[in-house]
C-alpha cells in the first residue's frame, strides 16, 4: 500500500516515466506484483519486472521462499528481523538508478516510511542520504532519491492515500503470500493497524481480525542496529 500510495504521489507531483517491480523470491511477489500491474496501467505508466532469483537461492530471510515460515506479532517486534532481506533497498535502489537515467527520468521515488525504521535498517533516513548521494554523483544526469514518505507513519500513509484516490483494496501486504491477507504477521498488523489510526474504512479481507498485538516495550535503538 505504501508503493502504490508513492505511485500516486508521484503522478500528482511529477511527470511517470516508468514503474519496476522486483521478483526476488519473496513469499507474497505474485500477489503484489499484479496489483503493481494494474496501478501503473491506472497512470499510464510503463511497467518493467526485474527478477533477481540469485537473492532467494544466495541471501538468508524468512520474507524468502527458501526461508522458514513468516513470523506474526507486532511489526516492531524483534522476530521480524527474521524478515529482512540483506541491503534489499540497496540493491533494488542501483537497478532502478541506472534504469531511470536510461529512461530519462531525473529522479526516482521510494516508498519508506517511518514505520520501517525499527526493524529495516536500508529504510533509515541516514542510509537513503548516502544511497541518495551515490546515486547523484554515480549518474550523468544527478539522479535523485524521492523519499515522500520517509518521515510518516503508515496510518499517515492510509490518509494520504485515500486523499489521492488510492483503492487500497487492489493493494497486497501480507508476506504469507496466501489467498487472502493473514491478519496477523506483521505487515498485516501495520496495515490493519494503519487504517484504524487514519479513521478510515480498511477494504481488506483478513483470515483473522482478532485483537492487534501491543507494541513491544523493548526500545530500539535505531542510530546502534
Amino acid at each position: 500500500m505504501d508503493s502504490v500510495a508513492a505511485l500516486h504521489w508521484a503522478r500528482r507531483e511529477h511527470a511517470v516515466a516508468a514503474v519496476m517491480s522486483f521478483d526476488y523470491g519473496a513469499k507474497h511477489n505474485h500477489c503484489e506484483i499484479p496489483f503493481a500491474v494494474e496501478h501503473a496501467v491506472l497512470v499510464g505508466a510503463r511497467h518493467e519486472v526485474v527478477r533477481l532469483d540469485f537473492v532467494d537461492r544466495l541471501f538468508a530471510s524468512d520474507l524468502l521462499k527458501s526461508g522458514g515460515e513468516i513470523p506474526e506479532g507486532h511489526y516492531e517486534a524483534e522476530n521480524m528481523k527474521l524478515t529482512v532481506v540483506p541491503f534489499r533497498n540497496a540493491i533494488m535502489l542501483s537497478i532502478a538508478c541506472g534504469f531511470a537515467e536510461s529512461v530519462g527520468a531525473e529522479g526516482l521515488v521510494i516508498a519508506a516510511h517511518g514505520g520501517d525504521h525499527a526493524i529495516y535498517p536500508d529504510c533509515r533516513e541516514d542510509f537513503m542520504q548516502a544511497m541518495g548521494e551515490a546515486m547523484r554523483l554515480g549518474t550523468y544526469a544527478g539522479v535523485k532519491l524521492l523519499r515522500p514518505f520517509i518521515t510518516m507513519t503508515k496510518g499517515e500513509i492510509a490518509a494520504a492515500g485515500v486523499k489521492l484516490g488510492v483503492n487500497f483494496a487492489r493493494t497486497w501486504s501480507c508476506y504469507k503470500g496466501g489467498e487472502i491477507h493473514c491478519g496477523k504477521c506483521g505487515t498485516c498488523v501495520e496495515r490493519r493497524e494503519a487504517f484504524a489510526l487514519a479513521g478510515v474504512r480498511d477494504p481488506t479481507v483478513y483470515a483473522s481480525n482478532e485483537a492487534l498485538p501491543g507494541k513491544p516495550t523493548n526500545e530500539h535503538d535505531q542510530e546502534n542496529n
